[in-house]
């Protein structure tokens, strides 16, 4: 069954899962396509070719799919893919790819987009990660797993964030950010692992083989990529993440710790 508000707009062509609910003065283009279980609230918009998954639920004024914010975007055929089980809070909005991207911005499962978050063209977001309000993205970010993203934090084009990172409120990111650490500032500093966050997912050896690269990498006196090229022979499958990640990286890491501490 599917619950579709008379004052809504389907237009012919959307496929539409089951169970799905699409409440009172919502849009969805001929190309959309909306799994099983998920719910639009008053007001919400899916345009374009906009794939979203099952169990999503989708709140008020939502703008999901639209063309980019890029002013080389010239008519292309272009995309939005959103996965399962995401909460998508109330003026959100999520622009379809470009040409030069691939074409396509991929949102992936289980996470949480607060109020006001901006996803911009051709971002990729991996799972479980929680944005708070008023995030803004610029086009090309990649966020990993696992990642949490204060309120009120802009982060520049092409930068990327490692998994299980946590980003403090009101911080502004224009460098890449490894996997595990935790930073906050404008610009962001490096304050320490996300001990918090490891602590809920990931076992005690793993954390403390991290700490112990956390020094080697960021207390020591050895430049990052030396460092780096050492951990990477690590047996640790986390410590040869966050190594290759350094060595990886294209728009630097600030790894200076701030000097009022």
């Amino acid at each position: 069954m599917k619950q579709i508000h008379k004052s809504a707009i389907v237009e012919n062509g959307a496929i539409i899962g089951n169970n799905v609910t699409i409440s009172s003065n919502c849009y969805i283009s001929s190309e959309a396509k909306i799994g099983d279980n998920t719910i639009l609230h008053h007001g919400a918009c899916v345009y374009g070719d906009t794939e979203i998954g099952k169990d999503n639920e989708i709140f008020s004024y939502s703008v999901l799919g639209s063309i980019p914010q890029d002013l080389k975007y010239n008519g292309e055929k272009v995309k939005l893919i959103i996965g399962d089980n995401n909460t998508i809070r109330e003026f959100t909005l999520f622009n379809a790819g470009t040409e030069a991207g691939g074409s396509v911005t991929k949102i992936g499962n289980s996470n949480l987009f607060m109020g006001y978050v901006h996803i911009a063209h051709d971002c990729i977001i991996g799972d479980n990660c929680i944005l708070a309000n008023a995030v803004t993205l610029g086009g090309h970010v990649e966020i990993d797993d696992f990642v949490v993203i204060g309120g009120l934090t802009p982060i520049h084009q092409f930068v990327k964030i490692g998994e299980y990172a946590m980003i403090g409120g009101g911080s502004v990111l224009t460098q890449d950010i490894p996997p595990y650490t935790l930073y906050e500032g404008n610009r962001a500093y490096l304050r320490g692992l996300n001990l918090t966050g490891l602590r809920r997912k990931i076992d005690r050896s793993d954390i403390n083989k991290l700490k112990e690269a956390y020094k080697k990498l960021f207390l020591g006196d050895k430049a990052l990529k030396d460092v780096a090229n050492e951990l990477i022979k690590s047996e640790n499958d986390r410590v040869k993440k966050l190594a290759k990640f350094v060595l990886e990286t294209k728009r630097g890491i600030p790894f200076k710790r701030n000097i009022n501490e």
